[in-house]
């Protein structure tokens, strides 16, 4: 069986800037292989959107409702969408 191949856009809202949770997303995907980009929203929250394999996109979800040890996760905002291919790798954004 082909593994299935999704998107996943999680919106982090809590305590989750400052705390170095951007710093943690990069190194979970990268650790497990997902493509994409983890930036802080002008509202407090933490923009993810990633790319693979949606059984290894389900495990980086499970990291963000955990976070690093500073941050305090309310909740977990998630849209799963259709493989693009449009990243290269993961990467921390600056913006918004």
């Amino acid at each position: 069986m082909v593994p299935e191949k999704a998107s996943l856009t999680a919106r982090v809202i809590g305590r989750v800037q400052g705390v170095g949770f951007r710093y943690f997303t990069e190194r979970v995907a990268e650790e497990i292989g997902l493509a994409g980009y983890v930036m802080n929203r002008s509202d407090g929250s933490v923009e993810v959107m990633a790319e693979g394999e949606r059984s290894t996109l389900e495990q980086l979800l499970e990291q963000l409702k955990q976070g690093p040890s500073g941050a305090r996760v309310e909740r977990v905002e998630e849209s799963w969408g259709p493989y693009t291919g449009r990243f290269m790798s993961f990467s921390v954004r600056f913006g918004r």
